[in-house]
């Protein structure tokens, strides 16, 4: 994770983005980014869901990489690390929905 925080915020100062980076607008881009993953499933069902063309899968690819970068970015603006909140939120979640 720390790799690609690197690389990303590497990224982002060479292209002179970071203006642009306040945790309103990552926040922003990161609903529109997922609405573009959203919209690949628009209108399928679940079976044509499940099995999606090279090119789709594709697709699916590049937008899920561009929610992660917006997710990633966002947490570092926040001093924040996405997999440590993650592991907190299921340790959470586990306790709220135990299994039976």
């Amino acid at each position: 994770m720390k790799q690609l925080q690197t690389e990303i915020k590497e990224f982002i100062q060479q292209r002179d983005w970071q203006k642009y980076h306040s945790p309103k607008n990552l926040a922003m881009a990161l609903s529109v980014e997922t609405a573009e993953l959203l919209e690949i499933y628009q209108w399928s069902s679940q079976s044509e869901s499940e099995n999606v063309s090279g090119e789709t899968l594709r697709h699916i690819e590049e937008e899920i990489g561009d929610v992660m970068i917006y997710l990633t970015t966002l947490a570092s603006a926040h001093g924040l690390d996405p997999i440590s909140a993650a592991r907190k939120k299921l340790k959470k979640n586990a306790l709220k929905y135990p299994a039976e």
